[in-house]
């Protein structure tokens, strides 16, 4: 519990001084004076940290974030530096500037998730093209072999499309069953399993860095129901499934597509495990119990923890942060068409926030790794810039509504109306959030899987 409510403060303190950071400096940098920079928590004040430039740095008692007051800002104010007496494109530019640096903290955030080891799809390589004359072709390789382990170690490779990663940390117990000697590759070839020597000073990317190749057994089998097909036909957890009916499981061809167009039929499943391969012949079910799926298996990606370069890290952390945007403003229409159910889009309130970051915390102090902490707050912190933007009263949003009317209709809603209107909307949403807080409280704790997630 108290990992939970450090974990919580900790984060989303953070995360909303950065975004009360990014309205103290366009607001100053537009000549509107602030008055107090609240850099941890809302009043009453504790003390005083220091006077600059005319604002008082503050700490105060209730410790759920931070904030900026300017100078006439929820008031009919308009004596020079006071927020209201500024121009319609400075006080827009203010209100930007802090869902834009939360914007801006979460491709960081979510850059820092890359670089600290993250979960990453991978599979074995499998050659398609092996020019004459390469090390492969010395070697005896040719194009269909599946490079399986070298000696005791799984030869991985990215299965994410134009992302090549780093391997931080292999999967656990993931070993052929009768250890090869040194310097030895196990090929994949037809039904067999070949050993092949390597040179001492050859290792598997030379190896690879002049053949073509594409991931196969990149699905695994992580869990397998009592009483189903898959069980009676002894697959097992850890089994990484490789063909159906002769045809490739791959990234782009899943097994569930595959499994489903044989419904009711006895179909050919092979699988890798412990370095043999293992061909059951096995039935999908057409009606098969709720949650369990046509043949019984939980699958899951083969995982390992990559880590990107700087540069590339920087990048996917922008290409993520776009990837969530368009996600969430894309989730109205997923949930009307039925591609989410409803129950899986619920909002998080404060209790929800901090059981997700209670588990985070207490993943990253049991696993060392630190994944989960960046990614869950790189998470937060862009929900954080899209609801900020929301056109709803006392939001940014819904303050840049009333600067857009502005401009529509030439001039300016009286300030004292404007703040009528945020009031209330403050305190809808206040009455909003004591609902979201009651359904947290009275639902299922919200967890992430991190262990799963990070093959812990």
């Amino acid at each position: 519990m108290l990992t939970t409510i450090l974990g919580f403060i900790a984060i989303l303190g953070t995360l909303i001084f950065f975004h009360e950071l990014g309205h103290y400096l366009v607001a100053r940098r537009n000549g509107i004076e602030v008055e107090e920079f609240g850099v941890f928590g809302f009043p009453p004040r504790l003390f005083k940290l220091f006077t600059y430039d005319g604002t008082d740095f503050t700490i105060n008692l209730i410790p759920l974030g931070a904030f900026v007051r300017m100078k006439g800002e929820d008031s009919d104010d308009l004596s020079p530096g006071s927020f209201n007496a500024a121009s319609a494109g400075a006080r827009a530019r203010v209100l930007l500037a802090g869902p834009g640096m939360n914007a801006v903290l979460a491709v960081v955030l979510f850059a820092a998730s890359f670089l600290a080891g993250f979960p990453a799809s991978a599979g074995s390589p499998m050659l398609t093209d092996v020019p004459q004359g390469s090390v492969a072709a010395q070697l005896g390789l040719q194009t269909g072999d599946i490079l399986l382990y070298l000696e005791e170690t799984p030869v991985l490779v990215s299965a994410e499309p134009n992302l090549d990663f780093g391997v931080k940390k292999l999967p656990e117990n993931d070993k052929p069953l009768v250890a090869p000697g040194p310097n030895t590759l196990l090929v994949g070839r037809g039904q067999d399993v070949v050993p092949i020597s390597l040179p001492e000073d050859l290792g598997v990317e030379e190896l690879l860095a002049d053949v073509s190749y594409r991931p196969v057994l990149t699905t695994r089998i992580n869990g397998v129901a009592e009483g189903s097909p898959a069980e009676a036909v002894g697959l097992q957890p850890g089994d990484r499934i490789h063909s159906v009916n002769g045809e490739l499981v791959t990234p782009d061809n899943p097994v569930n597509r595959l499994v489903r167009r044989y419904l009711g039929q006895e179909i050919q499943l092979t699988v890798l495990r412990s370095g043999e391969w293992i061909t059951v012949q096995v039935t999908p079910r057409e009606n098969p119990p709720e949650g369990q799926g046509a043949l019984g298996i939980a699958i899951g990606p083969v995982s390992v923890l990559g880590v990107l370069p700087i540069h590339k890290a920087l990048w996917q952390g922008v290409v993520t942060t776009f990837d969530y945007v368009r996600l969430v403003l894309m989730l109205p229409v997923l949930i009307l068409t039925g591609r989410i159910a409803a129950s899986d889009a619920g909002l998080a309130g404060p209790v929800g926030i901090a059981q997700l970051v209670g588990g985070a915390v207490t993943a990253t102090m049991e696993t060392g790794y630190w994944y989960p902490i960046w990614r869950l707050s790189a998470i937060i912190s862009a929900g954080l810039a899209i609801a900020n933007l929301m056109p709803l009263p006392a939001l940014d949003g819904g303050r840049l509504v009333f600067i857009l009317i502005e401009k529509l209709r030439g001039r300016r809603i009286d300030p004292q109306k404007e703040g009528v209107v945020h009031l209330i909307g403050f305190m809808l949403l206040l009455g909003m959030m004591v609902l979201v807080t009651v359904s947290d409280l009275s639902s299922a704790p919200q967890q992430i899987d991190w262990h799963l997630l990070l093959g812990q």
